[in-house]
């Protein structure tokens, strides 16, 4: 195995995401690419921000805040837009990443008056 740099796709939400120079091993026969826990790591967090980039996505903290101005917990947003209980917390951590479509709710919720008290009534 040789230590290389070089362009990883990973797939985020669907979509294969290109990640220019990024550190791996290749087997010089097989050619096979191995990657260390920390490699791993760094390639997934460069992957959900390019992918965050492209799509001119909310941050995490962003998303944090929308969520602490209106005083909820991450278990209250996630019932409001339907989701599971444990995926706003991977989007604060900045573990995984909104869809399009949520991100847009999102934006709803922070920049339109009275979007909140309409989820709250027609939340499941």
């Amino acid at each position: 195995m040789r230590v290389r740099r070089g362009t990883l796709r990973l797939p985020v939400n669907g979509e294969e995401v290109s990640v220019p120079d990024s550190p791996h091993l290749r087997c010089q026969k097989c050619r096979e690419v191995v990657l260390t826990m920390d490699q791993a790591r760094r390639l997934r967090e460069r992957a959900l921000e390019t992918y965050r980039k492209e799509y001119e996505l909310l941050t995490a903290p962003e998303i944090r805040a929308i969520r602490k101005r209106y005083r909820l917990t991450q278990a209250q947003l996630a019932r409001l837009l339907r989701l599971g209980s444990n995926t706003i917390s991977r989007w604060e951590a900045g573990r995984n990443v909104q869809t399009a479509a949520m991100d847009v709710l999102l934006r709803l919720i922070r920049d339109i008056p009275g979007s909140l008290d309409y989820l709250r009534k027609h939340a499941a």
